[in-house]
């Protein structure tokens, strides 16, 4: 059995007495099995780091750069291997691991290596002419972050990252499904010079070390992304500590295409965005709305390249869509697409779980649904698979408003020629992101969060230094006087000034 957890700087099967097999979605093979962690591993990684907070809360940012700089070095010497991992527990296609899971995250770490350095207050002049005003921005404590199964080592910088670089301690919880590439991240964040206790990772469920986590007294901050509906919980418990907290939840991405698009653009760039990572993306395009002009031609083009994805081993080179995450999950994307069909729309490809040699996985096939109504299931909720709805419209202001109309607000892309239409569509549309003629890219200069049920607060970027900082005024007087003039409001005759 391979220990579970990374507490204080060491690994630890934790004290549960219970483990977990991790399982490769693809073949249903047993990958690893870890320990989980109970309530007392939870105490022991956050008190671990609640002690380094101090040291590394106050050591120079040059210090946490170099460690952020050296582990960057690190996750590119062990590229192959973690692409390797990465793929086998997650379901990826090695070429998605490879070329964007992997890459994205050493990107990450190069660029909060900088970060860290850049992280400024604001200086100010004397607002009221007798004291100088400086802001300090300062590291908040311990972080409780929690990260989900889709993109596990990606989920997993996004959270450590820019908390550490602010100065903060952190205590990951990945997904029990998907937690090795985390505990490599551990191991190489000790061999890069950061100190115990910086960052712990605990392998457990929900119920037992998450809500361990979120309610832990010496928590200031819980960072969590997954499912708006486990969020409500999440924000239950941090209202409850008054902590800070930072989600980043579902989405619905629309994908709206004007009548003066590209069309075989857009149809590339709907499939592409639609699948990828087998449709388990929050940024996902998902509804597909296309103006009644190009509607046939669109829905013609999508299920055309659909059908030449090749579901297969995620070894190989010539898969281009592995599994979903699990067995229950392949089953609630096959319903909510059985339940759209029986209620009147249609499955113009797709639709169905594979047969055959793929049967031993949790594959389904790349779906493509016309015919649903804008208020059913399948459109308004998330579906997390390779199923995009196409519906279409007649005038801009119905495309906006379509676009807009899910509780959601995560991503969304619009497909325009037009300039003006363009500003108007990533001005109107309610999402943290609008890509205008593409849809998924990310780089870690620009911020990822959502609007509505989506969440608020940003990864990636300088913003998220936002979400983990905490934001102090100093106040100086600079006039020597010891009897103020503001005295006066509580002593009736406070004598003469005098220049001390």
């Amino acid at each position: 059995m391979t220990a579970g957890q990374w507490i204080d700087g060491r690994a630890s099967a934790g004290s549960s007495g219970e483990s977990l097999e991790v399982i490769n979605p693809a073949t249903g093979a047993v990958i690893e099995t870890v320990g989980l962690a109970s309530p007392v591993d939870v105490d022991a990684a956050v008190c671990a780091a609640d002690r380094a907070f101090r040291e590394w809360s106050t050591a120079p940012p040059v210090v946490r750069s170099e460690v952020l700089s050296a582990l960057a070095g690190r996750l590119t010497a062990r590229a192959a291997e973690y692409a390797s991992v990465e793929s086998q527990q997650a379901g990826k296609p090695i070429r998605l691991a490879t070329g964007f899971d992997v890459p994205g995250s050493i990107d990450n770490a190069a660029y909060f290596a900088g970060a860290a350095r850049h992280l400024q207050g604001s200086a100010a002049a004397e607002w009221d002419g007798t004291h100088s005003s400086t802001v300090r921005r300062e590291a908040i404590g311990v972080v409780g972050s929690i990260a989900p199964w889709n993109y596990p080592l990606q989920m997993a910088m996004w959270k450590m990252l820019p908390a550490v670089a602010a100065g903060n301690t952190v205590v990951l919880k990945p997904s029990e499904l998907t937690p090795l590439t985390a505990l490599m991240l551990a191991e190489d964040c000790a061999a890069a010079g950061m100190p115990p206790g910086v960052f712990n990772v605990l392998t457990g469920t929900g119920p037992v070390a998450g809500e361990a986590l979120l309610a832990h007294p010496l928590v200031r901050m819980i960072s969590f992304t997954g499912s708006t509906a486990v969020g409500h919980r999440v924000a239950e418990v941090a209202v409850a500590g008054l902590k800070r907290l930072h989600l980043e939840l579902g989405g619905k991405a629309p994908f709206v295409v004007f009548d003066d698009a590209d069309l075989d653009a857009a149809i590339q760039g709907a499939v592409a965005g639609s699948l990828i990572n087998t449709g388990q993306d929050c940024t996902a395009a998902t509804r597909a709305y296309i103006h009644s002009s190009k509607f046939a031609d669109f829905v013609a083009g999508v299920a055309d390249l659909m059908a030449t994805v090749t579901l297969g081993d995620t070894s190989a080179e010539t898969s281009d869509l592995g599994p979903l995450i699990s067995g229950n999950q392949q089953q609630k994307v096959a319903a909510m697409v059985g339940r759209a069909v029986a209620g009147g729309a249609r499955a113009v490809t797709g639709g169905e779980i594979p047969t055959g040699p793929l049967a031993v996985g949790s594959y389904y096939r790349p779906t493509l649904i016309t015919g649903a109504a804008q208020d059913s299931e399948i459109v308004q909720e998330e579906v997390f698979g390779p199923v995009l709805v196409a519906l279409p419209f007649d005038t801009d202001d119905e495309a906006i408003a379509l676009a807009n109309d899910t509780p959601y607000g995560l991503a969304a892309s619009a497909w325009t020629t037009d300039v003006v239409r363009s500003q108007r569509a990533s001005r109107e549309i309610q999402a943290g992101c609008v890509w205008i003629n593409d849809h998924i890219p990310i780089v870690s200069e620009m911020p990822h969060g959502g609007y509505k049920a989506s969440g608020f607060g940003k990864d990636m970027s300088m913003y998220s230094f936002e979400e983990y900082t905490q934001v102090k005024h100093v106040s100086v007087d600079v006039s020597g006087v010891a009897r103020k003039e503001w005295h006066r409001t509580i002593f009736r005759n406070p004598g003469p000034d005098r220049v001390v």
